[in-house]
């Protein structure tokens, strides 16, 4: 290996998601304000749906920590007794619901939806689109999400933007001057998949050079960068 050749590890950063750490902002107020009203939830359950890395995990998170809930994967939604995963919480935690699911797990997410209303208890669902729009053949279990709040997350604009990427450049324990944020702000694409993209690439390249991210560092890993 030649000497000046760095070993990168990927290293997985860690990631703040108490409800402190939730940066709150016009785009995502709604889905605040019925994470934070819980337990008065008319329907016992409520889907958050936006684009990734919009903060539908970070609520879920809140909401866990505000409703003991336990997680269920949806992929494994065929294969789980609801009575089971309700015997000792009240409260379901589903991310990626949105994703195409076969009939027995459309049938387990019918069951859990019910009995959660049976007991009282809350459903918390999230997802890239709207329930409405979610590849659902079973239709007791599409009248059941029909009644849901769908709770959107907008589109970042630039001071959330910009919040986003010094949490996420701290979480990485990066230091980062602010003139780097705003060159950054000022010429990436606007999405929170993008941010995360960026903050990584960043992270990436300066353990790789050993340099610290200054603007030389950010404009070269920016021409680099194809988001999508």
């Amino acid at each position: 290996m030649a000497a000046n050749r760095q070993l990168v590890l990927d290293l997985q950063p860690h990631t703040a998601f108490g409800r402190e750490d939730f940066l709150a902002a016009p785009c995502n107020e709604a889905a605040l304000a019925w994470i934070e009203q819980w337990p008065d939830w008319p329907a016992g359950g409520v889907a958050l749906w936006g684009p990734p890395g919009s903060g539908k995990s970070h609520l879920a998170q809140v909401w866990r920590a505000r409703s003991d809930a336990v997680e269920v994967a949806s992929a494994a939604l065929g294969e789980v007794d609801p009575r089971r995963v309700l015997a000792q919480r009240q409260a379901v935690i589903i991310e990626n619901a949105d994703r195409r699911l076969d009939d027995e797990a459309e049938r387990g997410l019918f069951h859990l939806f019910n009995l959660c209303r049976e007991q009282g208890g809350g459903l918390l669902l999230t997802g890239q689109e709207a329930p409405a729009r979610w590849p659902i053949g079973l239709p007791d279990l599409a009248s059941r999400l029909s009644v849901l709040p769908a709770i959107a997350i907008g589109p970042p604009d630039d001071a959330l933007i910009e919040a986003v990427l010094v949490k996420l450049f701290a979480d990485r324990q990066l230091a980062v001057g602010a003139e780097v944020v705003r060159f950054l702000l000022a010429r990436m694409e606007r999405s929170f998949a993008a941010v995360r993209q960026t903050v990584a690439a960043l992270d990436r390249q300066a353990l790789a050079s050993r340099r610290p991210i200054t603007i030389p560092v950010a404009r070269e890993v920016l021409s680099e960068i194809e988001y999508g």
